[in-house]
């Protein structure tokens, strides 16, 4: 899911000109400014780490747990939720780019009988989120967005049961529209290809290539290692909103779809690489970053029009957390910002962060 992108002048003027800081200066700059009004707007905590060219910027604003006194790390561990498909889609395409799949695959070839009657739906239709497939999770989360059964442990093939109970979005290929259970199968269909796990392959393809040391794949457990904030959701009692830590969840729940955790500075460093031709061969690049029906979404990877230009990335969202991380189009300038939003609306200020690290 996005960060809500509604713009207020006041907050936009003061981001004109922001300058980067060496993040070991403590010194303040407006983006230090923006980051406190992310948590002034509802946020219990922000992060962020901001590039521009070798120049880097990172902060933190708020508290990495309710009523509590200290604030998160600037290299905060986050969850990421649907930043996971950028690394899932990176997985799939580098195995189109060996010749080991092809696009144009139906899932039925692979996975006979997975998608029962769905027998048409492609590689490339998952990736692009025109498969038709609902949405799994449909009745899997409460009105406050927590997981019912918050910490079961679900295998993939029985979140696509789920989904496969219920018809058709539409016909495949037809249009455009966002699921997560794309996700799911494309997971099982690396597992199937290669003989090994997705989060395995994820691993060895983009981790430890990249050295990204503070992402992982939790599997199973609920818990976020390191130095985190906490996560939140308001529930209503008694009709008084009452703050529920939301930090604990198994994450199998989101699987290939959105189990990943990670800091800004991974995130930056994975989506440089990337975008920077480091993992992907041109061709594969090339179908990654093309917008498909849609418009603004290609494989794995969301395409943002800016006024200053076109940005590349992803948006996640489980329950606590938002993050967004994104990179110009000549890959000069990038940011990564989570939050842990509780109330109000924080989304005019997120979005100023983003265009001033992006335009400015």
């Amino acid at each position: 899911m996005g960060i809500v992108i509604c713009v207020i002048t006041s907050i936009l003027a003061l981001t004109a000109g922001a300058a980067l800081a060496d993040r070991r200066s403590g010194t303040r700059t407006p983006y230090n400014t923006i980051l406190d009004a992310v948590v002034g707007g509802g946020s219990t905590a922000a992060v962020a780490e901001v590039r521009n060219g070798d120049e880097i910027w990172a902060g933190s604003s708020g508290l990495a747990k309710a009523n509590g006194d200290q604030p998160p790390p600037a290299t905060a561990n986050f969850r990421a939720g649907s930043i996971t498909k950028s690394f899932t889609a990176t997985v799939v395409l580098q195995l189109v780019g060996e010749g080991r799949l092809r696009l144009s695959d139906t899932i039925d070839h692979w996975l006979p009988g997975l998608l029962r009657d769905d027998s048409t739906i492609t590689v490339r239709q998952l990736l692009q989120h025109t498969s038709g497939l609902p949405e799994y999770t449909t009745d899997m989360v409460d009105d406050a967005g927590i997981p019912k059964e918050r910490y079961r442990t679900w295998s993939p093939r029985e979140l696509v049961e789920k989904a496969e109970r219920l018809p058709l979005e539409f016909r495949p290929g037809t249009r455009f529209q966002y699921s997560n259970t794309n996700y799911i199968v494309l997971g099982m269909l690396i597992e199937k290809v290669t003989g090994r796990p997705y989060a395995t392959e994820i691993e060895q393809r983009i981790l430890r290539p990249l050295d990204l040391a503070r992402t992982w794949l939790p599997g199973a457990s609920p818990e976020v290692q390191g130095p985190h904030a906490h996560g939140y959701v308001a529930v209503k009692k008694h009709g008084e909103l009452t703050r529920v830590d939301v930090t604990r969840f198994n994450p199998t729940i989101a699987g290939a779809a959105g189990e990943i955790i990670s800091t800004a500075g991974d995130l930056n460093r994975f989506y440089r690489a990337l975008l920077g031709g480091k993992l992907l061969p041109p061709a594969q690049l090339k179908e990654m970053k093309h917008p498909g029906p849609s418009g603004d979404y290609g494989m794995g990877l969301e395409v943002t029009h800016l006024p200053c230009g076109t940005a590349y990335g992803h948006t996640g969202e489980t329950p606590g957390y938002v993050t967004a991380s994104l990179i110009s189009a000549d890959g000069t300038r990038q940011i990564t910002l989570s939050t842990t939003p509780f109330s109000g609306d924080s989304g005019s200020a997120e979005k100023a962060l983003l265009k001033s690290a992006l335009c400015a």
